[in-house]
Formats: C-alpha cells, structure tokens, sequence
C-alpha cells in the first residue's frame, strides 16, 4: 500500500499557523513512508472563497518548503460535486440515510432542550426527497465506533450517542462531513493527518467510510495550538497568519523548525536543529497530545538564532525586501537613490547581531540614508539634559581635529571628551547618539560614525547642538 495523505486547507483567508503545522506534519510523513502528499483546496463555500486566498496558500506551502510540482495537486473539493451526490444517492437507496423535514424549533419542541441532538422521528417516516427536506444518515443503534488514531490510541465511541446526522441539505448540497468522505476515497487517502478539533466527527466519517464500503484511513490528530492563556488560536484574536510572520521578517527555515515543536521535540536536550535532523527523527506516534502553545517570544528567539548563524552575504540578501519594500511589505523612509549598499554591508555584520526579525534592519540602518537622522522625542529628552549641549560643543571640536576618521579613534577620542568632564564613556556618548541617530539604542556608535563619515556626523552634532538652544 503507498501511503497517501492529504492537506486539505479552505481559501477562505490567511494561511493559519495550525494549518502550516499540519501540512509540514503530514508532508514529512509522506516522506518517510515513501507516499504521496496530496493537495485539496475545500472551495464549497462561493461566499467566503476568493482566488487570491488560493494563491496564498501555495505561496505559504512553498515558503515553508512544500513547492509547486512536489505535490499532488492543488485538487479542488467543487470539482467533486457530482460525485459527493452520487455517493448521497447510494446511501439513501441502501437504506443508510433518509429524508427528514424536521426544523431546529420542531426537535427542540419535541425533545424539551436546544442542547439535545436529533431525535431520530424521522426515521420510519418513508419520507422522499422534497424542497425542505435534509438527508440524514442513519447511525447504528448498538455496538461502538472505535477510531484508531496513531496519536490518541483507540478513542470508542458508542453509537446510540451519535445522532443520525445530516449529510445533505435540503437543496441537496452535501454537507462538509460527507464532501470529505467522498474526497479522500477518490483520492486514495490512506492516513488522515489533521487537528484535534475534527475528533469529534471522526466516527461520524468513520461510519460513513464503511457504509460506503470502503476501508476508513488510519487517523492522526495532532493537538490544538494554544495561546498563552491556553486559548485555541483565533484569527479574530491572536496573531496567526504565517504571510504577517514572514512580512515581519521571520525565516522560513526558522518558522518551520519551531512549528514542528509544537506537540513533538528531536532527541536530546536541543530544539534547534536542521531540517534533515527532524525529517529523519519526526514520529506521528510520539507526538503529544496535549494542547501546544505558541510561544511567539520563544519563536522570535528561534529567528534571532537563525539570522545569526546566516553567511554574512546570505544575511545582507535576506534583508533587501525591507530596504526596498515590496507589494506587501512597506517601502523604507528613505529615497531609493539615497540607499548607499556599499554601507549597508559594512554594518550588516554589526545588524546581524543585534536584530531577531528582518524587519528590525530599518531602524537599525535608517540614520544613514536619511539627510537627518529621525529624532525619538523619548530619546532626546533622556540624552540632551543639563551638560549636554556643552558635550556636544567638546565632541564637535574634537572630532574636527581627529587625524584618523576610524571606530577606535573616535572612541578613544568621545572617552577623553567624557573623562574632563567627569563621565564614564556610556554617558559621554549619549548625546551624541541621539544626535546623529536619533535613537538611544542601535549599532555600535563608534563603527556607525566611522560608516556615516565625519562631515555628516559632524553636521548632525552641529544640528542638535543648535536645537538645544
């Protein structure tokens, strides 16, 4: 048997962190046992759906590895429509469903609850398709659904305590539950890799693979992704779109590699390991079932490691999206014709240090392609207090007579400015920090003098020794 598995996203809006989770899982799998990774965009919903959120999820798939052409597919669920009746048809004629015309207000009438399933009363009724009237399916009445799950054992259901569900609608549309059924028998799916809110239909799909009569797939539900108050991830309420993460400068590389620890960890005391290592040691069976949170600040640590270990120029390549901007990411404050690559490069190794999202590289950088340095207010009011406009004029003259325009000589030049003055160098050079940057914190302020040169640092030393009057 070549195992087949499927990803089966609806385009509906942005690629979800969950779903990218699950298609890296079930896309190793494939690899491991030889198979095939199929997939299916679910587009039965015309309202919400748009060609654009399609082209989105290929994108998503490809950042993180999965590419166009590697895969079967992308197959379309509205494709499969006739067949999704057809399949209808057959279980209302073997006697597996029937027609029901009961409203939600009726079963809540007869049964006395609005949390009571479906009462069965249409059953014997003999009721044929008409306007109005929903296919039900119809569970056994004894014995027990047991689901085996590569993660969660052998969940047993008992049957009495599964509705008789509905699986068309009363225009005769089929219903979600069926719609995947019919999807993966035609599409030879043999293990069925999703997350754990679909548990629930499980035996529903379960039963109806064998009224079908074909052999239900081996099932693997992964946990649910938590936020830190142990919330399932919403879109409407927590960052969870992977093009926001990507936008912001995360590494595909990295993104991946964290994904992957949600539920299931490599051997050894170590979580940050190369892909190859994860392919080889990653296990459906020893995934954990238990619910797994997503640690963004521990992400952005994990990014922070891998923009550190990047080659310097691969670093610098990885970086343009931001320097330039792009359809979706925002073009930096500075001109085009202002951006100077040779300088960049030469504080790139300083930046690479320093930043754990690529998006961070702007405010690092910015104060050298800007005629004027953009002034945090905050910032200012912190550095230019009382002595400062003094230090300013000491750090003019004396980098105006400086002979080597180097990092180690503009040190040692602002640390004899500080000492007549009595200040330890970390004083000494706020001011002028906040002068030809702008800001309190950044690169190392004696390289990035060296790189901006001494007419422009001089310029804004000037400058702000005159707004200080």
């Amino acid at each position: 048997m070549t195992v087949r598995v499927r990803f089966a996203p609806s385009p509906t809006g942005m690629f979800h962190v969950g779903g990218a989770r699950s298609a890296l899982q079930n896309w190793i799998y494939a690899k491991q046992q030889g198979g095939v990774f199929v997939l299916r965009i679910e587009d039965t919903d015309a309202a919400r759906n748009k060609p654009e959120w399609t082209e989105g999820i290929l994108s998503a798939l490809e950042w993180i590895g999965i590419a166009r052409g590697s895969y079967e597919g992308p197959y379309f669920q509205s494709q499969y429509a006739g067949e999704h009746r057809a399949a209808a048809q057959r279980l209302y004629e073997a006697g597996r469903a029937y027609y029901c015309d009961c409203t939600r207000e009726a079963v809540q009438a007869r049964t006395g609850s609005q949390y009571q399933g479906y009462d069965g009363f249409c059953r014997d009724r003999g009721l044929t398709p008409g306007e109005g009237r929903a296919l039900r399916f119809r569970t056994p009445d004894e014995g027990q659904t047991v689901v085996v799950d590569l993660i969660r054992g052998e969940p047993t259901f008992e049957n009495k305590l599964i509705e008789d569900f509905v699986i068309a609608r009363g225009d005769g549309s089929p219903v979600f539950l069926l719609a995947n059924v019919v999807d993966d028998i035609a599409m030879g799916i043999t293990h069925v890799v999703r997350a754990e809110e679909h548990l629930p239909n499980t035996p529903k799909q379960q039963l109806l693979w064998d009224a079908l009569g074909v052999k239900p797939p081996v099932w693997a539900h992964v946990p649910v992704v938590v936020n830190e108050k142990r919330q399932k991830l919403s879109k409407r309420r927590d960052k969870v779109a992977l093009e926001a993460y990507k936008d912001e400068g995360y590494l595909a590389d990295a993104m991946r590699n964290y994904l992957m620890l949600l539920g299931w960890a490599p051997s050894g005391d170590r979580e940050i390991v190369p892909w190859s290592v994860i392919e080889q040691e990653f296990r459906l069976e020893e995934v954990n079932p238990s619910p797994a949170f997503f640690d963004e600040k521990k992400l952005r640590a994990f990014n922070g490691e891998y923009i550190r270990a990047l080659p310097v120029d691969g670093f610098v390549a990885a970086c343009q999206p931001w320097l330039t901007g792009t359809d979706t990411i925002a073009p930096p404050p500075w001109q085009p014709a202002e951006f100077d690559a040779d300088a960049f490069a030469a504080v790139a190794p300083l930046a690479q240090t320093r930043i754990a999202v690529l998006s961070e590289i702007v405010p690092n950088v910015d104060f050298l392609f800007l005629a004027d340095p953009l002034i945090d207010e905050g910032a200012w009011a912190k550095a230019m207090k009382e002595g400062a406009a003094e230090l300013l004029d000491a750090a003019i003259a004396a980098y105006e007579a400086v002979d080597s325009w180097d990092a180690e000589s503009l040190k040692a030049t602002l640390e004899a400015v500080g000492a007549e003055r009595g200040l330890k160098l970390g004083k000494a050079q706020a001011p002028v920090r906040v002068a030809v940057t702008g800001r309190t914190v950044g690169l190392p302020l004696f390289e990035s003098l060296e790189v901006l040169g001494r007419e422009r640092t001089l310029g804004r030393l000037r400058a702000a020794r005159v707004r200080l009057v």
